[in-house]
């Protein structure tokens, strides 16, 4: 069953059109990312991930930021204590998107620094303007990344690439991000909700199921050894012979070729 569940927080705007979710920041001036918006992407992740009718998801912010790293004048006041508790929130509220079922697109403009840079890292895929700068520059407030960065950037980039661009706090600009496997498509700035919205539609009507087996195989099996990735591959593939769409999926490729099959998501 379909959640009806539209519109926004204060700071967090959400819609579904034709089976493709949007979630944009909206907390100007630089969508700091304050505890609110933390919990409300956890609560919107966990709606998405039990709505059948969602087929893909796009992150979005501003023109020209997408998020400009955590709200450091909430994180300034707390304790060491009180920060022991809200890093897991905000590690939960992170993971909560990255391991949405659906395929996720960031959808980048602007700067996407620090905890900007590891929401954009959650998506299976970050579309990006030609102006766009990443960065982890927690360095210089003399803390790391705490929302995924140093985990997510290492495996995107590799450890090097990670340890200088976190060592150093630096700015990565759009080029280099797109080389190094950082952003995976640049185009113009005032392109970037265009095409990450046609990128994502182009699941809708999908085998729902396959998509979904071929991202745990994909990030569960990053964390294993080789043997147990594909251990996980195959049992993910015997179980989708029990879908519906797989018996579509093969009687449309033997009776009418390829790419014509008309899933129903089961």
């Amino acid at each position: 069953m379909a959640f009806d569940y539209r519109g926004h927080t204060e700071h967090v705007e959400f819609e579904v059109v034709e089976h493709v979710a949007t979630i944009t920041l909206n907390r100007p001036k630089v969508n700091a990312l304050n505890a609110e918006i933390q919990d409300e992407l956890k609560r919107l992740a966990d709606l998405i991930a039990a709505d059948p009718e969602i087929a893909a998801v796009v992150l979005s912010g501003g023109e020209k930021v997408f998020a400009a790293g955590a709200d450091i004048v909430e994180m300034e006041k707390l304790s060491h204590a009180e920060m022991v508790l809200r890093s897991g929130r905000l590690q939960a509220s992170f993971a909560a998107i990255a391991e949405l079922p659906q395929p996720v697109v960031a959808a980048v403009n602007g700067y996407a620094l620090g905890g900007g840079c590891e929401l954009a890292m959650t998506a299976d895929v970050r579309i990006v303007g030609e102006s766009t700068k990443f960065g982890q520059p927690e360095i210089k407030l003399g803390i790391i990344p705490g929302a995924g960065g140093t985990q997510r950037l290492s495996r995107l980039v590799g450890p090097s690439k990670a340890k200088d661009i976190i060592f150093s706090g630096r700015l990565v600009e759009a080029t280099e991000a797109l080389r190094i496997g950082l952003a995976d498509e640049i185009v113009a700035d005032d392109q970037v909700q265009r095409r990450a919205q046609e990128w994502a539609a182009q699941f809708v009507g999908g085998p729902r199921l396959a998509l979904r087996a071929a991202k745990e195989s994909i990030d569960l099996g990053l964390g294993t050894s080789l043997a147990t990735g594909l251990s996980l591959e195959r049992q993910q593939f015997a179980a989708l012979f029990a879908t519906r769409d797989r018996e579509i999926g093969m009687r449309s490729f033997v009776e009418n070729g390829p790419g014509k099959a008309e899933f129903v998501g089961e």
